[in-house]
């Protein structure tokens, strides 16, 4: 049986040789990214600005697009409605009224009375309120989860690499971070939970594609002793191009059907993936690789492991 190839199996791309546009196109988006960021900000939900959390049980599969429309109507501000474990489990999440308890009180009460009218049968199971405390913790949360995770990946990359390799990959993680923060200042979608969940995703999509990548520069650093520095990077990427291409296609296209098809609840996390996967192996390519360059990596004592085995021209 023939398979499609969307690689040869053998390519001689120079990258390196495009490494000075990549970095520039990469400045330039990363500008971009932190100017949106502090001057439009991020279209947060109601789980980092505080808001109405209202789980309801409906009489047979719920229409989340009439209890929408209907609620939508209300002048409440952003509602946002999802499926909570069944169909007929609805969580409704309104965000914060300005004023006191009372005014969240009465945006409850409007919000009952539109659904009794409604929808009969609806059975009322769990009603809370997020403050500006808890979301404030939830932001700090969020933040210490991707922190964390960027410095596990820094100590991992540090003691399986030198440490070349563990500066270049951990920019890398960063610029990914940075230009998905400004994808999501820039698309509006509504950062929440699932928003820090996509880009914990994202750090661990990018962090395998420049670790398989930065395993075959090692491993060339071993074989071709007498090769110069950039085209053996340029030779490893060309060795991984046919996996990482691979890999990318057959992950944008489950993330694609997820986006069309897996309805409004989860099509800002699907964008967020779809972004991240690109942006992952764009970086892996064109910005941890030649980092290696700038950091002056040299053929050091764990390259030496490897001495014995024969030189291949």
């Amino acid at each position: 049986m023939m398979r499609l190839k969307l690689v040869p199996e053998t390519t001689s791309i120079p990258f390196m040789k495009f490494r000075m546009i990549a970095f520039a196109a990469s400045a330039a988006l990363a500008i971009l990214s932190v100017v949106l960021f502090g001057g439009v900000g991020l279209n947060t939900g109601i789980d980092f600005k505080g808001g109405i959390l209202i789980e309801v049980k409906t009489d047979g599969p719920a229409d989340l697009g009439s209890m929408r429309s209907s609620l939508g109507g209300l002048g409440l501000g952003e509602v946002a409605l999802q499926e909570f474990g069944a169909p007929d489990d609805v969580l409704i999440r309104i965000e914060r009224q300005d004023g006191d308890s009372n005014a969240q009180k009465d945006a409850v009460t409007a919000v009952k009375a539109v659904l009794d009218t409604e929808f009969p049968g609806i059975n009322y199971r769990r009603e809370e309120f997020v403050g500006p405390k808890v979301s404030g913790e939830l932001v700090e949360s969020a933040l210490i989860a991707v922190l964390t995770a960027v410095v596990a990946m820094l100590l991992y990359i540090f003691f399986r690499f030198d440490w070349q390799f563990s500066v270049g990959a951990v920019l890398a993680l960063v610029h990914d971070v940075i230009l998905t923060v400004g994808f999501f200042a820039l698309t509006r979608i509504e950062f929440n939970l699932a928003s820090v969940a996509a880009i914990l995703t994202i750090v661990g999509y990018s962090i395998n594609d420049t670790v398989v990548v930065y395993d075959r520069v090692r491993e060339n650093l071993r074989k071709y002793k007498q090769l110069p520095l950039g085209e053996l990077l340029s030779l490893s990427i060309n060795d991984t191009l046919s996996r990482t291409v691979m890999t990318s296609v057959t992950t944008l296209l489950a993330l694609l059907a997820l986006f069309f098809l897996g309805g409004e609840v989860i099509r800002g996390f699907s964008a967020a993936l779809i972004w991240g996967v690109v942006i992952g192996t764009y970086s892996s390519i064109f910005i941890a690789a030649p980092l290696l360059l700038i950091l002056g990596l040299q053929r050091g004592e764990r390259d030496d492991e490897g001495a014995g085995e024969p030189e291949q021209a």
